[in-house]
């Protein structure tokens, strides 16, 4: 029927509210009013807010940090090598055999 609401109707827009509402935090930062300034004088060159600037510049930085840690390129005699290693790692020596001996601190 149109324009009735029905309970399904209503409740998947309330879930949909609240999955938006979840989905998003605030950080909440102290920072020295020179480098704000600095901030909102570039985030101004940009036409952004703050906000955006700040956002957009944390997401890149954080995506360049998880990349440089996960992706590397080798070429194909050195990817050989690293499965090499890969497949057949050193016996455990001495030190090795000693670290995995020890009580963790956090069982101390």
């Amino acid at each position: 029927m149109a324009g009735s609401s029905s309970p399904e109707g209503s409740g998947s827009a309330l879930a949909e509210r609240s999955s938006a509402t979840e989905a998003r935090g605030s950080i909440n930062l102290r920072i020295e009013a020179g480098t704000r300034r600095l901030i909102d004088e570039a985030a101004a060159i940009l036409g952004k807010t703050r906000t955006e600037f700040m956002i957009e510049s944390a997401r890149r930085e954080a995506m360049d940090v998880l990349l440089d840690r996960r992706f590397f390129a080798l070429d194909p005699a050195r990817y050989d090598a690293f499965l090499d290693a890969l497949d057949n790692p050193p016996a455990p020596g001495p030190k090795l055999r000693s670290l995995l001996r020890r009580v963790p601190a956090w069982e101390k």
